[in-house]
């Protein structure tokens, strides 16, 4: 089955590299991704981690976007809770004006970060006038076209300027209902693999989005492809993910325990569990890759996914893009 291959980056800084050198990684990974025919190329959005420097993706993106000409290039995503969807739109217009017809906006629910970075962000929030997520995502889809309905308390308010072409919107999640929630607004969805991989809860996501909407979803996953089947097995072997379920029935994952630990420290959590996982992983060669996202696209008619790498080594990284490159055809002429 046919499908393209798109690029989410989280700007890892490799042991001994700086942040400016992962950003300098990052546009030259964009770079040879839009040469080897890569759709898009994402950034995502992680706040007070010291092993990650994309904690401005629009700003990355803007970056990005000036080092390349072809390439699909957003945000995997914008953390909507901590902005006023009025600013999230007028960013992106601005961007898709910059780049017409190249520009992603891709929205997440999650903080993506710790409860002190979260509070940090929030502080200047109106409590009483906070809304949901939910309506957070109408404004947003409103302000970026027209502006909110007449009686609504923010009519009058456009976010300017208009671009030729505007930003594709795409809600990420990992569940049935935010399947839904991007259909009932027209906005395409991704399915975050990476975090769920419960494979009935994919199916179940899946098919809500195609039933609402009639198109199929983007799946996120982790992909490493190597030289060999061993030296594949040896990149990926130490990767883990440690689950927190607090006392609340939140849950969250984390890149290592002691994060974990900090981040039950400052939620306050009274009592909490820490569950220390293996991430699945699609891994192989690139031939062993490809045949496992034919046959994940073949059972839910996934058209496109979204590639994230676990690797923080910047050639193994690198060279797995390169491995994955070279199975597909490219996305542009």
């Amino acid at each position: 089955m046919t499908f393209s291959l798109s690029l989410l980056d989280k700007s890892p800084i490799a042991p001994g590299a700086s942040a400016a050198e992962a950003l300098r990684f990052t546009v030259s990974l964009a770079k040879r991704a839009e040469a080897l025919g890569f759709k898009r190329f994402w950034i995502a959005e992680h706040h007070g981690s010291p092993g990650l420097a994309s904690s401005a993706p629009e700003i990355v993106v803007s970056h990005v976007l000036a080092h390349t000409s072809r390439i699909r290039v957003g945000s995997g995503g914008v953390m909507l809770q901590h902005y006023s969807p009025f600013k999230v739109a007028e960013s992106f217009k601005v961007l898709a004006a910059l780049a017409p017809g190249r520009v992603d906006l891709g929205i997440g629910k999650a903080p993506g970060g710790l409860p002190q970075t979260t509070r940090a962000l929030q502080w200047l929030h109106d409590k009483g006038n906070r809304p949901g997520f939910e309506t957070q995502l109408a404004q947003l889809d409103a302000f970026l076209d027209e502006g909110v309905e007449p009686d609504h308390p923010l009519a009058g308010a456009i976010a300017m300027p208009n671009p030729p072409v505007p930003a594709q919107r795409i809600l990420l999640g990992g569940s049935p209902d935010s399947a839904a929630l991007a259909a009932r607004h027209g906005w395409q969805f991704c399915y975050a693999g990476h975090f769920n991989g419960d494979e009935a809860n994919i199916e179940r996501t899946v098919q809500t989005y195609r039933d609402a909407s009639g198109r199929a979803p983007l799946l996120a996953l982790y992909a490493v492809a190597a030289a060999t089947r061993d030296e594949a097995e040896r990149l990926t072997g130490p990767l883990r993910i440690f689950r927190l379920e607090l006392a609340t029935g939140q849950s969250v994952n984390l890149a290592t325990a002691e994060a974990a630990e900090d981040y039950a420290r400052q939620a306050g959590a009274s009592g909490y569990r820490i569950e220390e996982r293996h991430p699945h992983v699609v891994k192989g060669t690139a031939e062993d890759v490809r045949e496992q996202l034919d046959e994940l696209s073949r059972r839910y008619g996934i058209e496109e996914f979204v590639i994230d790498s676990p690797l923080q080594n910047y050639p193994a990284r690198l060279r797995s893009v390169e491995l994955l490159g070279s199975t597909i055809e490219p996305a542009y002429a």
